[in-house]
């Protein structure tokens, strides 16, 4: 079964391999599963185009099927390159510090908190004072409540997963 580019049968694949679909009929990717795929020496990664995949190819591969959103695009290129990009983050050697990764929204079922830069005031905003008061505690706690607040306003379904999760 091929559509012109390489058959599945002909790839070489490692005993710790997975091969995902690339489909909007597919589970939502998010950070738990990008995590569970890092830890695959390989993945393979099956990309429709337009009207998507001969049916057998699901009854007979069985790949797990992953969307990137609820929206359909041509291909299965675009979703294949955000799967990589999120998944490779994941992998040491790829950021300058993989706790780097650890710290990014929804690794600890948060949106991120705010950054700043220089300079300290710009347009009439400062930076938070107790950014720049060198005091380590203060300032996780500081992030912790802006994540908390950020999550709550733009994600109230991550807000309650949170909640309900700490609650446990």
């Amino acid at each position: 079964m091929s559509g012109g580019g390489q058959t599945y049968e002909s790839l070489e694949k490692s005993e710790n391999s997975i091969t995902v679909m690339l489909s909007p009929q597919g589970e939502p990717l998010n950070d738990t599963i990008v995590n569970e795929l890092a830890t695959f020496e390989q993945i393979v990664m099956l990309c429709g185009h337009y009207e998507g995949f001969d049916e057998r190819i699901r009854e007979i591969i069985k790949p797990r099927e992953i969307s990137i959103g609820d929206f359909v695009l041509t291909g299965g290129e675009l979703p294949a390159l955000c799967l990589i990009d999120a998944v490779s983050r994941k992998i040491e050697g790829t950021l300058g510090k993989i706790e780097s990764a650890d710290e990014d929204s929804f690794s600890n079922g948060l949106l991120e908190y705010p950054h700043y830069t220089k300079p300290r005031e710009y347009r009439g905003i400062s930076v938070p004072e107790v950014l720049l008061n060198g005091n380590h505690k203060d300032i996780n706690e500081f992030r912790y409540q802006e994540s908390l607040k950020r999550t709550k306003l733009k994600r109230p379904d991550l807000y309650q997963r949170y909640v309900e999760k700490i609650q446990k």
